[in-house]
């Protein structure tokens, strides 16, 4: 028992990040996955060393962007106006303000104990 995940962890590392088709999206990226200023330093640092890698690096900068325009285009309400979010917004709050009233209301009428234990 021993060798499981310690035994798995030192045969080969876990890939950074899974392709894009394997990803679940219900959960949301970490913020790192946003940042591209890793990506540029290493291209910065490619180039100052004359490297071969600037290509690869580039592509995978290319890539992340691609990435990220694909999660902006399918994020939820991407197709509502400004002024259909704001109307949306202020039934909301409506329904929040009504809402609290009726719980106040409610709670007033004292019909409900509260067992002390």
């Amino acid at each position: 028992m021993a060798s499981g995940p310690a035994g798995r962890a030192a045969e080969e590392p876990p890939p950074l990040e899974p392709p894009a088709e394997q990803k679940p999206p219900p959960l949301p990226p970490a913020q790192e996955e946003f940042s591209f200023l890793p990506l540029v330093h290493d291209i910065i640092k490619c180039m100052d060393k004359d490297s071969q890698d600037v290509h690869q690096v580039l592509n995978e900068l290319k890539n992340k962007f691609q990435e990220m325009r694909k999660l902006i285009s399918s994020m939820p309400g991407i197709g509502v106006s400004p002024e259909q979010q704001q109307q949306q917004l202020q039934n909301l709050r409506e329904q929040v303000r009504t809402k609290n009233e009726l719980l106040q209301k409610y709670k007033s009428l004292c019909m409900f104990e509260i067992p002390k234990e």
